[in-house]
């Protein structure tokens, strides 16, 4: 068996080393910006904490800093994450001015290997009590679970309010929504253009470059001034063939009275420029065409970019793709039906007809590139897949990054 890890690896290397580090140093963060902030009246009232008092975790150090704030008046606008700041997953971000709310993103966070029987993580809402009539949307940039998978959890304690994204986007949530036995989601389906007011907020949007068709940046535009929220993106003027960066629209946005900027592009910070789309289809192209046998790629199911890229080189080269994993076929099933992904006629095809074929023609494609214990990609590598085995001549790629927490996982799945 060969081994192949494409390019993109390099996505979140940086952070994988140092993530712990971060999130004690967030906690810390968090509270001095809070002192900076809150240095008035309500600061000084507060009585101070015993320095011998042992905190038993970083979310009751959250709720401490929110019931010291300051009350909501009219001329003040606070922006307040409850997740994703500083942190992979768990995207959630308020953003309120007198007694108008929005949301941007509902994400939930995988768990570390240090936290046994835990699924995944997801954002505390304790400040939203007692304001539900005043949120008057959520806005979700992008179909990730890291910014989607929190909905069904939250929603109805936040009253339901009406969810905005772009058709894929909905589409996932919807998907996702039936798996769960709550009241109707209200979507509302929105394009780049769109343009919306909500209490004091009006609302613009940007299309960017990401891994999932559909993604969005948005632009909160309040009586102090405007917040721009990239949501996931990178500079990058062709993704996958559908909708790029819009850079014009961003530079236009940046002339204005833009009070504060919220990036999220992971290893931004590293120097040079990162891996095009156009880079990746190369490695792609060239891994299918040297393989002499079958290809088994794992990825996520939601990394819609990076299958349709598959697809591509499959077509070009002739071959068959068999996709495996539930979660993967609904997305692009749905991805196909709202114009987002194109396949061949005849590209795809069943696994029961595996058969047919010579293993050179074959590449299958599933979930589980991060180690998930039920995926399709740790049943093959374990013989517990009722079709599918590793076989002397397959190569198996990995065409994802690891996501922190998930590293023993992933060595343990490679190990296999």
């Amino acid at each position: 068996m060969k081994v192949v890890k494409d390019t993109t690896d390099n996505l979140l290397s940086s952070i994988t080393n140092t993530q712990k580090k971060q999130r004690k140093f967030q906690s810390k963060q968090v509270s001095n910006a809070s002192r900076r902030k809150f240095s008035g009246s309500s600061y000084k009232q507060r009585t101070k904490p015993k320095t011998n008092q042992k905190q038993t975790t970083p979310q009751k150090k959250t709720e401490r800093i929110y019931k010291t704030a300051p009350k909501s008046g009219p001329n003040k606008l606070r922006i307040i994450p409850l997740g994703g700041c500083e942190e992979v997953g768990r995207n959630m971000t308020v953003f309120e001015y007198g007694q108008d709310i929005i949301i941007i993103d509902m994400g939930l966070q995988w768990p570390e290997e240090d936290m046994p029987g835990i699924d995944y993580i997801i954002p505390n809402i304790e400040y939203l009590k007692g304001k539900e009539k005043n949120i008057r949307g959520i806005f979700i940039t992008h179909g990730h679970y890291d910014h989607v998978g929190a909905i069904p959890h939250l929603i109805t304690k936040l009253g339901n309010p009406i969810i905005y994204g772009t058709p894929l986007t909905l589409g996932i949530i919807a998907k996702r929504q039936e798996d769960f036995k709550t009241q109707p989601l209200r979507l509302k389906s929105i394009s780049s253009d769109a343009v919306l007011n909500l209490g004091k907020f009006k609302i613009n949007f940007f299309g960017v470059s990401h891994s999932i068709p559909g993604s969005l940046g948005i632009v909160i535009d309040s009586p102090v001034g405007k917040i721009v929220h990239t949501g996931d993106f990178k500079i990058d003027t062709a993704t996958s063939g559908y909708l790029p960066i819009e850079i014009k629209k961003i530079k236009e946005f940046g002339r204005q009275n833009v009070l504060a900027l919220m990036a999220d592009s992971t290893n931004a910070p590293q120097p040079g420029r990162q891996l095009t789309e156009g880079d990746i289809q190369g490695n792609i192209d060239e891994i299918l065409a040297n393989a002499s046998g079958r290809v088994i790629i794992g990825t996520f199911a939601s990394l819609l970019g990076r299958i349709q890229q598959i697809i591509w080189a499959a077509e070009k080269l002739n071959k068959k793709i068999i996709i495996e994993g539930l979660g993967m076929k609904r997305n692009v099933e749905l991805a196909q039906q709202l114009g987002y992904m194109k396949i061949k006629k005849g590209t795809r095809i069943q696994l029961k007809d595996i058969k047919h074929y010579p293993d050179n023609k074959i590449i299958i494609l599933c979930t589980g590139a991060q180690g998930e214990g039920n995926a399709v990609f740790m049943r093959i590598a374990n013989r517990e897949h009722r079709t599918l085995r590793i076989e002397k001549g397959d190569t198996v790629v990995f065409s994802s990054s690891v996501i922190p927490g998930n590293e023993r996982s992933v060595q343990k799945l490679k190990d296999s």
